[in-house]
């Protein structure tokens, strides 16, 4: 009982410090940056909505996007573990809808009116796009441990070929944009079977330019092409995608079947086994690294009001006070490229800060820049306090690599100490699927004594001793020999004993202990103070670590 207690006080204490940073991003957008936006038009210009306090508390989102038939569906499918209502599975275009999955307590479907009106959700800015759009956009809505920390977006499955002439009804690329921009993660599919970049994939994909930090590349169904035909397709898709996207560095493209059959062709299954496991730790990590992701994206949108208050301000600045106001728009819409020099080189600003220059320039045209108000220095001072002094402030709480482990306790709470996976999204592991019998894997009762390679007769000590280990303040995992020492000259035994005791423990003789020799340490001093055994000359194999067996053989082969 009393673990419950705290295990819930430990949790409730990460979501205050959760809330906190949210709190405090909200004040710095309300006060500092929104009244800014309204005064220069930056839903205007940039087709973006003001931010509500709903955008700032919303769970991180994953955007799936590809051509039809890639198995974007089945890949949600697998990641929940189940089907979900509306869910629509085929070889040729069955999503025709935006779908947004949501955790709640019954299944159901929710209406895209119906979802861009509600309050706790962030999707108010939809509205924009109309009831075409509305119409096919809908939520599904049912119980599941992935979704109380993300939130799962399915698009549309992308059109090719002939078909990609068919009207939706709505500006596909703007809505993916729109999607792209709020999302914590977009993972764009791409068929083993069919690389071929249509039209509407590349729209898309230019919608999602400026967010090329949260793409993550699958290269699906990949188990049904032997080894040389996926080293060619491989190479075949790296090709195309640096054709198509504008980033310097390249792709990272996760090569594998994502889905729960097993694989047709074992020849990569060790391969796709370890991509799989890549992906799936990129997703599970997702709620940690949320407000760092919420705090990098509000700090993007204020370097482009910053840069959008420079334009608009210059621009009112050149207009005549009386005659001549329409021509002299004109000439400026028409040099915009020069003006767009001028205001970098006047404010030191930075290109990649400044709007695409064709639609800014279509915007304009829509606009009196008699009417623009002009800029006002105290707000872009106060614009450069958030980004010199605010923002930074707030990134001291986040956990750091420089903290000292208390200070990474009060920062994280004891909840990543006493379960490193209490912050994670639960993403399966299904080691059938790659051709391995792993029953102790999937068992919570862990391997049984039969099962001699896995087995490990300190497992239970293990659990029992991961706080202990963590409270001495491990630097990278692993115990520096002077708090190593101070542990054990506390058992009370002799230095010979003791001596005795860290030769079998640092197994890997690198004079630390991590947490599995510190755990073997424990057993062999209560060995000899409880039970009055002696020191054993080796360690039995099953008191060896798994990880750590190999290493005690290759020790053995070689005469040490």
């Amino acid at each position: 009982m009393r673990k419950d207690s705290s295990s819930k006080n430990t949790m409730n204490e990460t979501s205050d410090r959760s809330s906190k940073v949210q709190s405090r991003l909200k004040q710095i957008y309300s006060k500092t940056v929104l009244p800014v936006e309204k005064r220069f038009q930056y839903d205007f210009f940039y087709e973006s909505p003001f931010l509500t306090d709903v955008e700032f508390d919303s769970k991180p989102q994953v955007m799936l996007v590809g051509q039809y038939s890639v198995g974007k569906t089945s890949f949600i499918r697998y990641i929940l573990g189940r089907d979900f209502p509306g869910q629509r599975i085929g070889p040729e275009p069955t999503t025709d809808r935006f779908t947004v999955l949501l955790n709640g307590p019954e299944e159901r479907t929710i209406p895209g009116n119906a979802l861009s009106v509600h309050p706790d959700l962030p999707f108010r800015g939809l509205e924009r796009f109309g009831v075409s759009f509305l119409s096919r956009f809908e939520g599904s809505q049912l119980p599941s441990s992935v979704l109380k920390s993300i939130t799962l977006i399915d698009t549309p499955g992308i059109l090719s070929g002939e078909k990609q002439r068919t009207n939706r009804g709505y500006d596909f690329t703007r809505v993916v944009s729109w999607f792209a921009e709020r999302a914590d993660l977009i993972i764009l599919l791409f068929d083993a079977h069919k690389l071929d970049i249509s039209d509407e994939l590349k729209g898309a994909i230019d919608a999602l330019k400026g967010h090329e930090d949260k793409i993550r590349c699958i290269l699906n169904k990949a188990d049904q092409i032997d080894r040389q035909q996926l080293m060619r397709v491989y190479g075949a898709l790296l090709w195309s995608l640096g054709k198509t996207m504008s980033s310097p560095e390249v792709a990272r493209v996760y090569v594998g079947s994502f889905w729960e059959e097993q694989l047709k062709n074992m020849d990569n299954a060790d391969l796709f086994e370890m991509e799989e496991k890549d992906l799936m730790n990129d997703l599970a990590i997702l709620p940690r690294q949320s407000a760092v992701r919420k705090i990098n994206e509000l700090v993007k949108r204020i370097r482009k009001v910053k840069t959008l208050a420079y334009i608009i301000g210059y621009l009112k600045g050149q207009m005549p006070s009386l005659m001549g106001k329409e021509k002299k728009q004109q000439k400026l819409i028409n040099d915009l490229p020069n003006v767009f020099r001028t205001i970098m080189k006047k404010y030191n600003l930075s290109p990649g800060d400044f709007p695409d220059i064709t639609k800014f320039a279509e915007k304009l045209k829509d606009t009196k820049f008699a009417e623009f108000h002009s800029l006002k220095e105290e707000q872009i001072a106060l614009l450069d306090k958030c980004l010199t002094v605010d923002i930074p402030k707030l990134m001291e709480e986040l956990p750091s690599e420089k903290d000292t482990p208390d200070i990474l306790r009060k920062k994280m709470g004891d909840v990543n100490l006493t379960n490193p996976d209490a912050m994670n999204v639960p993403v399966p592991t299904r080691n059938e699927k790659f051709g391995k019998q792993d029953v102790g894997g999937s068992n919570p009762f862990g391997y049984s004594e039969e099962e001699e390679d896995k087995y490990w007769a300190l497992q239970d000590s293990a659990d029992r001793l991961f706080d202990s280990f963590q409270a001495l303040g491990p630097e990278g995992g692993f115990l520096p020999p002077n708090v190593a020492k101070d542990v054990l000259l506390k058992t009370g035994l002799g230095k010979d004993q003791l001596r005795q005791i860290w030769n079998l423990s640092d197994i890997d003789r690198d004079g630390y202990l991590d947490h599995h020799e510190y755990v073997v340490a424990m057993f062999l001093c209560d060995a000899v103070i409880q039970k009055n055994k002696p020191i054993p000359a080796e360690l039995p194999s099953s008191v060896v670590p798994p990880s750590k067996r190999s290493l005690l053989k290759a020790r053995k082969a070689d005469g040490f």
